[in-house]
């Protein structure tokens, strides 16, 4: 009913985002006499944001067709090289380039698309081959494809690593922390050949007992039970996933609202006022950017979603040594051989300081030497992967961690030390 609540709110919202069009139509339109006068950008100003705050929001092509390096302009070649139900593995690379270390970018499927990390892919493909799981909407994954669970995930990790390994970095950001290290435990137990060279994990919730944000809270003061009767619905009829148990990407939106609602209110105003007073288009440029991003939102396969919260939000089975994929048990401990980074943003609140260093704990086996560990000061957590920080700060010392690690691999280790930056 959640679901079928929700299509129908936005069914009776057409009539006044029709009108919202109108209005625009008339207010930017050569015969509108009023067109110079105070009243005109009224129209036009509330219209727009009638239209923005009512919308659906589609995603949005990755866009990255060229790169500048050193002054120099290189074309983006994008391509999808593997096929599966719940993902595609996207490639970026500079066209004609041969022989640069391979990264594999695990996205987040935690409510936004893929195409969140585009600044963050955009600064890797200046020196790497750029693999990103680009994850699907499960409303639109027919049933027929079966269910989702998180020991898929971790699953579609292996095998994109063995698809693209040996000489292969993985990088994650934010939720695919966790299965990204069980999928490089379960690969170095095995002693797979084709397991990464290094893992560089990003603001992610390896130990959430750690530092506990708000979020992490409030996973803990609600059973798995509460969580099911109250956020999982079916996909309507009118998506191919039509059936499936979810949970929607509009829920996930509200969330992220929620978490800090005086700022996107202000954020909205402050754009109504740009657009009245007819400011340059930068300002307002950048909030049509940033919303169109955030506001496309994708929805999560129910089981993968809820065994996500109990199994590493409220058992915290990965820091207490009993997370199990398909029956076999994920030992951190077993790597031995793979370089470890570990970033964090000093004021992330949705993955707090620590939970991610606590990665380092728990891979007690790889040598000091490579290991390193980046703490920004002053960002926050959509600062340590896209932003000014992120091409200041952390881009660089990502860069330089992986080319020693990949020189590492040829010649012996190569010792890496602790950063802590400071604000910028």
């Amino acid at each position: 009913m959640l679901y079928a609540f929700h299509e129908m709110q936005k069914s009776l919202g057409a009539p006044m985002r029709f009108m919202a069009e109108m209005g625009m139509n008339w207010a930017q339109s050569d015969g509108n006499p009023w067109k110079d006068l105070p009243p005109n950008d009224f129209l036009a100003a509330s219209s727009e944001l009638t239209i923005r705050l009512t919308k659906e929001y589609p995603k949005l092509p990755f866009g990255i067709h060229t790169i500048s390096v050193d002054g120099h302009t290189h074309a983006i070649e994008e391509t999808v090289v593997a096929e599966k139900p719940f993902c595609q593995l996207r490639r970026f690379s500079k066209v004609g380039a041969k022989g640069e270390p391979r990264i594999l970018l695990v996205a987040p499927l935690s409510g936004h698309h893929a195409t969140l990390l585009r600044d963050t892919v955009r600064s890797l493909v200046q020196d790497h081959e750029v693999f990103i799981t680009d994850w699907r909407d499960a409303r639109i994954v027919p049933l027929a494809e079966g269910i989702f669970h998180l020991d898929d995930y971790v699953t579609y990790v292996m095998e994109f690593l063995r698809s693209l390994g040996p000489e292969v970095f993985v990088m994650s950001v934010c939720q695919p922390t966790v299965p990204v290290l069980c999928a490089v435990s379960l690969m170095a137990a095995q002693n797979d050949p084709l397991r990464p060279k290094a893992m560089i994990m990003m603001g992610g919730p390896i130990d959430t007992r750690v530092n506990p944000s708000s979020v992490n809270n409030y996973a803990t003061k609600h059973s798995i039970e509460w969580f099911e009767r109250h956020v999982i619905s079916r996909v309507p009829a009118k998506y191919p996933g039509f059936g499936r148990r979810v949970y929607p990407g509009f829920l996930q939106h509200y969330g992220f609202v929620a978490m800090n609602p005086g700022h996107h209110a202000k954020s909205h105003w402050e754009y109504f006022i740009n657009m009245m007073r007819g400011d340059g288009p930068g300002d307002t440029d950048a909030h049509r950017k940033f919303y169109d991003e955030y506001n496309a939102v994708l929805d999560l396969d129910a089981a993968y979603y809820l065994e996500t919260v109990q199994r590493v939000f409220q058992e915290f089975r990965l820091p207490r040594g009993v997370m199990e994929v398909h029956g076999e048990k994920v030992a951190p401990a077993a790597i031995k051989d793979i370089g470890l980074m570990t970033v964090e943003g000093g004021e992330d609140d949705i993955s707090c300081p620590g939970q991610t260093y606590a990665a380092h704990g728990l891979c007690s086996n790889i040598p000091q030497s490579r290991r390193n560990h980046l703490l920004v000061e002053g960002c926050g957590h959509y600062g340590i992967f896209s932003g000014s920080r992120w091409r200041s700060i952390v881009y660089p010392a990502i860069r330089d961690f992986v080319a020693k690690e990949r020189l590492a691999a040829k010649s012996g280790e190569v010792t890496t030390t602790p950063r802590r930056a400071g604000k910028r």
